[in-house]
């Protein structure tokens, strides 16, 4: 028994079959139950191990469909449209998946309808196993109105009202229900009898691609393996090209005969359909696994599914067939993403903005590209504008300057004193004023030292308008 504590109470939250036997049920308080069976074992309940099973359950499910839905707190929804055929038939793919689930210690029912609501119910609470199509209401008709998974309060005074079976709900007229109960009510028994189809949300997005391989015995060898992924990308790659789009993702699933599953993924950082060039992703990622892959008593199912796409225009070839662009830098930050995981390899992007706290900031290098904005350039024969890297957040300075609003004269950092020997500006910025309201204008100057070391510093405050004692600071250097 798995006991939770409610209302300072600890009562029992799932029985077995043989409790139910014995007449126990879920809710019943523990000291109850062990009144009626003093030898009764309980353990405390864990939602969060529960949660994990079944997430663990529905990444097995996928090797029948990529469309599998969690219905929590103990149910998986699979929409397996289009699918059935592969697997022998409704009846047949119902009987795998439930014996799947029986070699590994789990028990199961499942039913097969034309509504993922009909379908949850007559698993639950009903006999029928496959429901042939438009036959939901039939088959429905006959459970209990608890298969509507309604609040307590709802069930109860549908009970008191002598409506106990979906059958005595089906031919009432809506308004009446929807009037009493609200709308919730008559939308979930149109979704249960049929009326109304309602798709489920999958835990994973379907892909822009999908290709798979299925073997009729399970294969371990690895140049097996390597050799059916290779041939996967291949598939895959062909059909971008047919539909103009290379790919920026790319994940593979290797599905154990035992039910274990792992996933194994690899990003681009442009559009790609080189199948040459994703083998050596994939070999990188997999050379650096701290948990290699272990094929167990075999794959009996390898997928390669494509979950980011994006138009890709035919790539320019020269004529002595060297293809234009930057594709070997990016080839090797693919590489090394692959290699060093997308959180250690970044890149710099330019922000729409005049602030040059926020002008750039850093992503992930194979992370999709932002709206482009241009980097700020110097013309031609000018010294930089701005410092590569600012610091953060910018150093106090102690300055000497002749006039209030002009450049310093000479200023101390770090207890050296530097001389100015030339100066430029001011670059007057205000802070962004729907992001910081209080922040004061900065008067941003460009100078050089004795030594020939150039500084930009900045005053923070207008003179007299906004502050009579302007602090300073240096916010970079330049090479």
């Amino acid at each position: 028994m798995l006991t939770q504590s409610i209302k300072s109470a600890l009562r029992l939250s799932a029985v077995s079959r043989e409790a139910l036997a014995l007449g126990l049920t879920t809710g019943m308080t523990l000291a109850d139950a062990r009144a009626r069976i003093p030898g009764l074992m309980a353990v405390e309940h864990e939602p969060a191990e529960d949660a994990a099973l079944l997430g663990r359950m529905a990444e097995a499910c996928e090797r029948w469909t990529p469309l599998v839905a969690l219905a929590s707190p103990d149910g998986l929804l699979l929409d397996v449209t289009g699918c059935t055929h592969l697997f022998g038939g409704e009846a047949a793919l119902r009987e795998r998946v439930v014996a799947a689930f029986r070699r590994g210690g789990v028990s199961t029912r499942g039913a097969l309808a034309g509504t993922p609501e009909a379908a949850r119910a007559l698993a639950r609470f009903g006999e029928a196993r496959v429901v042939a199509p438009g036959r939901e209401e039939e088959a429905v008709r006959p459970l209990p109105v608890a298969a509507l998974r309604l609040p307590e309060a709802d069930r109860a005074a549908l009970s008191l009202a002598g409506l106990k079976r979906i059958a005595d709900l089906a031919d009432l007229p809506s308004q009446p229900l929807a009037a009493r109960f609200g709308e919730g009510l008559p939308r979930a028994l149109r979704r249960l009898l049929g009326r109304e189809d309602a798709r489920i949300t999958p835990l994973r997005p379907p892909p822009a691609c999908c290709v798979e391989e299925r073997f009729t015995e399970p294969v371990t060898q690895q140049h097996v393996i390597e050799s059916t992924l290779r041939h996967l990308i291949e598939q895959a790659a062909s059909i971008l090209d047919k539909a103009g789009h290379g790919g920026r993702a790319f994940e593979s699933s290797f599905f154990r005969a035992d039910g274990e599953m792992r996933r194994i993924a690899v990003e681009t950082g442009r559009p790609s359909r080189d199948a040459a060039a994703i083998l050596r992703l994939f070999h990188e990622r997999l050379d650096t696994l701290a948990d290699p892959l272990d094929p167990g008593y075999g794959f009996d199912l390898i997928r390669l599914a494509v979950p980011v796409a994006e138009p890709l225009a035919p790539v320019q070839v020269c004529l002595d067939g060297e293809i234009l662009g930057d594709a070997e830098v990016s080839d090797l930050v693919d590489r090394l993403v692959a290699r060093f995981g997308p959180a250690r390899v970044l890149r710099f992007t330019p922000v729409d903005t005049h602030d040059p706290v926020r002008a750039a900031r850093v992503l992930p290098a194979s992370a999709p590209s932002p709206p482009p904005v241009a980097w700020p350039l110097a013309e031609p024969g000018d010294p930089p504008l701005r410092p590569l890297q600012l610091f953060e957040p910018a150093q106090p300075i102690e300055t000497l300057a002749e006039v209030p609003d002009g450049p310093p004269i000479h200023f101390r950092w770090r207890h050296v004193l530097h001389r100015v020997v030339w100066a430029e500006g001011p670059e007057r910025i205000s802070a962004e004023w729907w992001r910081w309201r209080e922040a004061p204008t900065r008067d941003y100057f460009r100078v050089e030292d004795e030594e020939g070391r150039r500084f930009w510093l900045f005053r923070a405050g207008l003179y007299g308008s906004e502050t009579d004692v302007p602090r300073w600071y240096l916010h970079g250097l330049f090479a």
